[in-house]
């Protein structure tokens, strides 16, 4: 077995930013931007051979840890876990003993990032962080990567207040894309893939028309029950209200875009009474089609 020295960092093509603590103190505690969450250092270690940290007192951030190839291990309060490739955990903010390193053999290549803030308690109560200890696998996601690296490229450009609120609202969006990997790859696959996909694109190709759910389920070779509990179990609404709503954020898009009068903008998503869908749209988007015209114009 291989012995290698142990070391915090300096390894070949390594990246590697700490920001100064100066940055946040200088600003207001209730800044909402530079204090309920950022970033504190962030890193990228490939093939770190004899990566190893021994943390005594914990760490005041949280640690996010994404291995893409490689192994390691890290442990918290006497307790150890096994990291493999394709595995992502995060440690919350804690006082207990802590040390992390890369596999002897086959060192870790790791992408990592530290992040507190005064909101970071509610933050690790509201999203369960303290249940990611266990390494998750994930599938990986190019985007990921590329994600990492936009923060990352941004905060190499300095440290002024546009690129700190730029790189920690971004921060939220790589969060998001470890905790929900699978939510990132249906919002981001082409579009036809899942039934519900076609449904969706079938119906915006239809905005103009009163289709009724036999109508649609038809269009699919689906029995009507059998169309409506599939589109519902992926979407969480029925057909046609889905379609409705379709129609409504059409109509929106006509008050706020187009000179359409009313009863036109009706007929165009499908509506012949233009009192109904006055009825219709103010059910759902809390105001007239003429009090939304308005406030919207553009």
């Amino acid at each position: 077995m291989k012995v290698n020295k142990k070391k915090r960092d300096g390894f070949n093509g390594e990246k590697l930013i700490s920001l100064p603590e100066f940055l946040f103190s200088r600003k207001p505690k209730d800044d909402f931007f530079l204090n309920s969450l950022y970033i504190s250092h962030i890193g990228y270690f490939p093939k770190a051979a004899g990566h190893y940290r021994n943390r005594p007192k914990g760490c005041t951030d949280n640690i996010l840890i994404y291995c893409v190839s490689g192994k390691g291990w890290f442990s918290i309060a006497g307790e150890r876990y096994e990291v493999s490739a394709n595995q992502f955990f995060i440690i919350p903010a804690t006082d207990q003993h802590l040390r992390y390193a890369s596999d002897v053999d086959d060192p870790w290549t790791i992408y990592w990032i530290h992040f507190t803030g005064s909101k970071l308690s509610s933050l690790n109560d509201s999203l369960s962080i303290k249940s990611l200890i266990n390494p998750k696998t994930i599938p990986f996601d190019e985007h990921r990567i590329r994600l990492w690296e936009m923060i990352y490229n941004c905060l190499e450009k300095g440290y002024s207040d546009e690129n700190l609120n730029y790189a920690n609202l971004s921060l939220y969006y790589l969060i998001a894309n470890f905790l929900f990997p699978q939510k990132n790859i249906e919002l981001t696959q082409t579009p036809g893939g899942d039934i519900s996909d076609k449904v969706i694109e079938y119906m915006k190709a239809n905005i103009s028309a009163r289709l009724t759910i036999t109508d649609i389920a038809a269009e699919f070779a689906y029995s009507t029950s059998h169309f409506q509990n599939i589109f519902r179990t992926k979407t969480g609404i029925s057909p046609i209200d889905y379609f409705i709503h379709l129609k409504i954020q059409r109509a929106c898009q006509l008050l706020a875009l187009s000179d359409l009068r009313i009863k036109e903008v009706a007929a165009a998503v499908g509506y012949s009474d233009p009192f109904y869908f006055s009825r219709l749209f103010h059910k759902i988007m809390g105001s007239s089609p003429v009090d939304y015209k308005n406030k919207n114009r553009v």
